[in-house]
């Protein structure tokens, strides 16, 4: 799993159990978030909007068909088996 960015927190299990102590007891202030670039989101999702529509305006009716098989494939290789 891709690591997110913003808060630094300590990998290991111990360190992490002792900070989280320390912020419930109040000996360390609880870290917050970086604040974002209003500018550089309203950029990102932009181009986000348009991705989808525009990848899908590219492709061939087979293509598209192809992806979706695909998808429905992988979909129904990780369904568990007791359902």
């Amino acid at each position: 799993m891709p690591k997110r960015s913003g808060i630094k927190r300590p990998t290991d299990f111990s360190q992490r159990a002792l900070q989280v102590v320390r912020e419930a007891t109040g000996e360390e202030p609880k870290q917050e978030p970086p604040e974002k670039n209003t500018h550089a989101v309203a950029l990102g999702r932009l181009g986000g909007k348009k991705g989808g529509k525009a990848r899908a305006a590219k492709l061939s009716a087979e293509e598209r068909s192809e992806i979706a098989r695909k998808a429905a494939q992988a979909r129904w290789e990780n369904r568990p088996e007791d359902r």
